[in-house]
């Protein structure tokens, strides 16, 4: 089946609706035998049967109750299109955001709260992903932003604008064994300590390990993670220490119940709202954008 014949379903749809061909048929304005044929070509072309007679009513099938379900669905986007249009629809506005996957979540949570706290209420649908995957959904505009710690990728093929949101120096963090054996001599006391590092090229991974080059610490990586909430789990268990933004500090300690082992206010930490518009105008992502200049400041 190459299309999907709306008309076909729509008759289809109302029958369901209305309990039969004959009812279904007043309600159109046609034919009996009009519905019964457009009926027949649908179940032709979807290779399914989708009801069944029994006695005067009939009875869907397991395949026309799910053929029914999507026609359900597609029959209220198109009343809720012509309402849109109308300027009469009542759905919070959508903003879609993407974060990439080493943004810790308390950072994405506070950079995005102020969207919801706006006069007019929104939806705010976030996926996570790969920065390469974000800036090609924001291209063809199923995002409006996408939140990371580094630039747009240079090698993707679409024109992203990366807008600095802030920085802040990192802080690492342990469990109270960890931090208590750690926190003398620190940040020296980095080196040989069993350490938790994001994987990949994030923005933190990079500066991180330039400030390991040039202090000539060398700690012993347990673990690489591409989700930065993996790096809170396995550091709340112990396994290593870890580092987080220090904007977020308080918030790590009372979250994952872990100490402060010392701060890295040379090793920077940077995010960037990335977007497809040179000049930001959507509201929500002003206020996004405000409050992360406040959150770094």
């Amino acid at each position: 089946m190459d299309t999907l014949n709306h008309h076909h379903l729509y008759h289809f749809w109302m029958v369901v609706r209305e309990g039969g061909v004959t009812r279904a048929s007043e309600k159109l304005h046609v034919s009996q035998p009009t519905v019964s044929g457009q009926l027949r070509e649908l179940q032709e072309a979807l290779g399914e049967k989708l009801l069944v007679r029994s006695g005067r009513t009939v009875i869907l099938t397991d395949v026309g109750r799910t053929v029914y379900r999507y026609a359900d669905e597609i029959f209220a986007l198109g009343r809720e299109l012509q309402q849109a249009v109308k300027g009469r629809v009542t759905h919070p506005a959508r903003l879609a955001v993407g974060v990439t996957m080493v943004v810790p979540k308390l950072v994405a949570y506070q950079i995005l709260e102020p969207a919801l706290q706006l006069p007019e209420p929104i939806q705010l649908n976030c996926v996570q992903e790969r920065p390469e995957r974000l800036v090609a959904e924001l291209a063809i505009y199923s995002l409006d932003l996408a939140l990371a710690d580094t630039p747009a990728p240079p090698g993707v093929k679409v024109r992203a604008y990366s807008h600095l949101l802030g920085e802040c120096g990192v802080s690492v963090f342990g469990t109270e064994r960890l931090a208590t054996k750690h926190r003398r001599r620190f940040p020296r006391s980095l080196d040989g300590a069993p350490f938790l590092l994001p994987s990949g090229d994030s923005g933190l991974r990079l500066s991180l390990e330039d400030w390991f080059r040039r202090q000539n610490i060398r700690p012993r990586v347990v673990g690489t993670f591409e989700d930065s909430a993996l790096i809170d789990a396995f550091g709340r268990a112990g396994a290593g220490l870890f580092a987080m933004p220090s904007a977020i500090e308080l918030q790590v300690r009372r979250q994952y119940g872990v100490r402060l082992v010392g701060r890295l206010d040379t090793v920077r930490q940077r995010f960037y709202a990335i977007t497809v518009e040179r000049k930001l105008s959507n509201p929500a992502v002003i206020a996004i954008s405000e409050r992360a200049r406040s959150l770094f400041s």
